[in-house]
């Protein structure tokens, strides 16, 4: 965790050691998480509503973000918001990563 008025981290090297799939904090305190999450077909993305509102960023790839039934297409560039404790899950991806940015 750290503090203070400003704090840099790198994320760019965090898609390469996840490889086909995973997810790694790059950056968190107290109020804020920040990671890499990375999916790849056929592994489906098996994730459960959170109790934190969050942010998905596309960084490579492409894929569809179901949020509670309503489908949703993501490409590279793009971002999404999904509020906390809403079923939501990633589908219709070869390969996609995302940064994922949780207000704690």
């Amino acid at each position: 965790m750290t503090g203070g008025p400003f704090s840099s981290f790198d994320f760019g090297d965090a898609a390469e050691r996840l490889g086909p799939g995973g997810y790694e904090v790059v950056y968190e305190t107290h109020r804020l998480q920040v990671g890499v999450y990375v999916l790849a077909a056929p592994e489906p993305d098996a994730q459960e509503p959170h109790e934190w509102d969050e942010l998905y960023f596309v960084l490579e790839g492409r894929g569809t973000l179901d949020v509670e039934g309503e489908k949703h297409l993501l490409e590279e560039g793009a971002a999404a918001f999904v509020a906390a404790r809403a079923a939501h899950r990633f589908e219709d991806y070869e390969r996609i990563v995302l940064l994922v940015v949780f207000d704690k």
